[in-house]
């Protein structure tokens, strides 16, 4: 294996969920970017900065480790369930959705359940786009296990986010979560993890 390729997967990974989450800070928490500009602290604004960047950071740490459990999840259930973990996978994928709607909003208080819906649609429809990019790009077969990893491990990620008083949190987890495991999963196929032998490189060298 070659592990700077495999370094080289991970630290992007865990860089564009730490933006991603700063990113989505503007939008979730613009309230707070605005007490330090009126009159304007920097050193404030900098500590904000500092700290939500560490959040997505945080929160692309949680989807690195989701990934690799869902890789070693895709070998078992491919091991265990055979030409069955396809349909396996779509009826967990079915199950997740339904709990995303059904328990949050019997512990919610005075929230409408089309919000809850619109959230599930929501994941649904990302890793339904992120499924068909993935199948365009390598082949059909692979289109059930991406969703199955975008709506589910992507909730699982998301259950200390949907746990916590209000909706911003939850956001500013959920941001960062969708963009790390939408970069890795549409990514792993084109890595080349195999270690170039000196006859190789020099191949390669009178190529170019």
């Amino acid at each position: 294996m070659n592990t700077r390729i495999l370094v080289g997967f991970l630290w992007k990974t865990f860089w564009l969920g730490g933006l991603a989450g700063l990113i989505a800070s503007f939008f979730v928490k613009p309230e707070q970017y605005l007490n330090y500009l009126q009159p304007f602290d920097g050193m404030e604004i900098l500590g904000l900065i500092v700290f939500f960047l560490g959040l997505g950071l945080t929160f692309a740490m949680v989807s690195l480790t989701g990934f690799f459990a869902y890789l070693f999840v895709h070998r078992m259930g491919l091991s265990l369930f055979k030409g069955y973990w396809s349909t396996v996978q779509v009826a967990l994928i079915i199950f997740v959705l339904f709990d995303i709607i059904y328990f949050p909003y019997q512990s919610a208080n005075n929230v409408a359940l089309y919000w809850f819906i619109l959230l599930a649609a929501a994941i649904l429809l990302i890793g339904w786009i992120v499924a068909k990019l993935k199948s365009k790009e390598t082949n059909k077969k692979a289109f059930v296990p991406t969703l199955f990893f975008m709506v589910v491990f992507t909730t699982v990620e998301w259950v200390p986010g949907l746990m916590v008083d209000g909706t911003d949190y939850a956001w500013l987890m959920v941001v960062p979560l969708l963009v790390s495991n939408t970069y890795q999963i549409l990514n792993l196929h084109r890595l080349n993890f195999q270690e170039k032998t000196p006859v190789q490189e020099a191949k390669q060298k009178k190529r170019k």
